[in-house]
């Protein structure tokens, strides 16, 4: 915190200076693809990867106004996250935010870390704090087990982060890749439900049964010597057999608590179905209940869209969506009011 305190000055000259600039941040949704080592038997827990996506993000503008205003997608979201950070930073709260996009909440494409990077990184440009994705992470207590969301700002693309030591803050990127251009993610979202989260999903970890070390060890290898290589030579099929790997284990291993290997019976459906049509990397994001599946190619991911979509014509509670690889981290722009 000292840092960020030596960082949060401000003056009346520097409010004027800003008062015709507007901070406009993207923050993109990622798929959280699993966790590596819940035994944490070595001394590091957690360690997960995952993926940023390009169709779906956060993004927030801010600029000057004689009070605290809101106006696009309402949101308690970000008036609870903006006075938050105000308050943290110390700055004033006499801002217009425009919230021009969301993340769909607890769907388990991490918007509660991504709407706090993207506030609080607008907040910093706006009033020249010079914080870092890192920083506002320890302000707003992101990364707590996962680091992919932090990751993914900084950097895009596919992440592997080594998960939390004893003295950890955020956890560290241990292996940042880029996704070839032609994959695609079919995710099925189900509007009824939401997954574990706050104080239900902390309670879920304490609940959970020992994680073998043998399976961590197995998942571990299985990602450094196959997943991993095979993203590197563009071979999904061998990259998708890890990932389905990796979630069967884990979902199998939260199924206690989350009511199966999916939260939502009707997404495993639409999962099981994509598989059959030669889908891979078969998973649940995050708590779900969003699935989601890899396959190669625009013209294939259209196909099993609109197969499933037909299979899917009477359930109005399930969408599909294609989304491609991000291979680049978020962004902060600035420009002056018209």
């Amino acid at each position: 915190m000292s840092q960020i305190t030596a960082r949060k000055k401000l003056n009346v000259y520097k409010l004027l200076k800003v008062s015709d600039s507007k901070m406009t941040v993207t923050a993109p949704a990622r798929l959280h693809m699993g966790f590596i080592d819940l035994s944490g038997s070595l001394g590091r827990h957690f360690g997960s990867i995952g993926v940023a996506l390009n169709e779906i993000n956060t993004r927030v503008s801010i600029s000057y106004a004689d009070q605290l205003t809101f106006s696009g997608i309402a949101s308690k979201r970000l008036v609870a996250c903006v006075q938050q950070l105000c308050a943290e930073f110390e700055v004033a709260d006499t801002l217009h935010l425009e919230l021009h996009a969301s993340i769909p909440e607890h769907v388990g494409l991490g918007s509660g870390t991504q709407m706090s990077i993207a506030v609080g990184l607008a907040l910093s440009a706006f009033y020249g704090l010079g914080l870092t994705v890192r920083d506002i992470a320890q302000v707003t207590a992101r990364g707590a087990r996962s680091g992919i969301g932090i990751a993914i700002f900084e950097h895009g693309g596919l992440i592997v982060d080594g998960g939390r030591g004893e003295h950890t803050l955020t956890p560290p990127i241990i292996s940042r890749m880029a996704v070839p251009e032609d994959w695609r993610f079919i995710l099925v979202l189900d509007k009824r439900g939401q997954g574990l989260h706050g104080e239900q999903e902390i309670q879920a970890f304490k609940d959970l049964a020992p994680f073998p070390h043998t399976e961590a060890a197995r998942l571990c290898y299985l990602l450094m010597m196959q997943a991993l290589p095979a993203l590197a030579e563009d071979k999904i099929e061998l990259f998708g057999d890890v990932i389905t790997q990796l979630q069967t284990s884990v979902g199998e291993h939260f199924a206690s608590v989350q009511g199966g290997v999916f939260t939502s019976p009707e997404v495993a459906t639409a999962m099981q179905f994509l598989q059959a049509q030669g889908a891979v990397a078969i998973g649940q994001t995050s708590w779900g209940p969003t699935g989601f599946c890899a396959v190669q190619g625009v013209e294939k991911a259209e196909q099993l869209k609109q197969g499933l979509e037909k299979t899917l014509s009477d359930c109005k509670y399930l969408s599909v969506l294609i989304a491609s690889a991000r291979n680049s981290g978020g962004s902060v722009k600035s420009s002056r009011l018209e």
